[in-house]
């Protein structure tokens, strides 16, 4: 499930919370950098989240081992997912003599790290040839937009709101 660009992954599995909670906090730092989610991770307010930031320690660890020319600056989550694991059920006693069963769940949470690319120098100006300004003109005249003027939308209002008055029934 995991793609080739991944340059490192790390997986726990049979985590003891369900794959609904997990989701929310993986979500959470999917598509951030390492960093930035590692103190998203720190700083919410969730049971299952610091077990989520050893799983991203544990990724990056396993990044700076498996490649030592990996820069840890630019690297980002680039997949994370949460998969359901097994159940344990339990009963607990209920009145009259019934029982009710519990599910305890579990998941199972995969994260891959990607390497962003190196920033590449920007094009000067004049290798460009002025074609951008030409493009960002264009591209201005198509975002205009024409709005109705605010003493056309009054008229307008009032007379809808005549009209719902005479609507009435007539007196006799």
């Amino acid at each position: 499930m995991l793609s080739q660009d991944v340059v490192a992954s790390a997986t726990v599995r049979y985590l003891g919370t369900s794959a609904q909670k997990a989701r929310l906090v993986v979500d959470l730092i999917r598509g951030k950098d390492v960093g930035e989610a590692a103190a998203t991770l720190r700083y919410t307010k969730k049971a299952v989240a610091p077990d989520i930031g050893r799983l991203l320690d544990s990724a990056v660890a396993n990044a700076r081992q498996k490649g030592q020319d990996v820069d840890v600056d630019r690297l980002y989550v680039r997949t994370a997912f949460v998969n359901g694991g097994p159940s344990l059920k339990r009963i607990q006693a209920a009145p009259m003599g019934r029982a009710f069963r519990i599910l305890k769940r579990m998941c199972h949470v995969t994260i891959g790290l990607g390497e962003r690319r190196a920033p590449q120098p920007a094009r000067s100006a004049r290798a460009a040839g002025g074609a951008d300004t030409e493009q960002a003109a264009v591209a201005g005249a198509k975002t205009q937009r024409s709005r109705r003027k605010p003493a056309q939308a009054k008229a307008g209002a009032a007379a809808t709101r005549g009209r719902r008055r005479s609507a009435g029934r007539k007196k006799s």
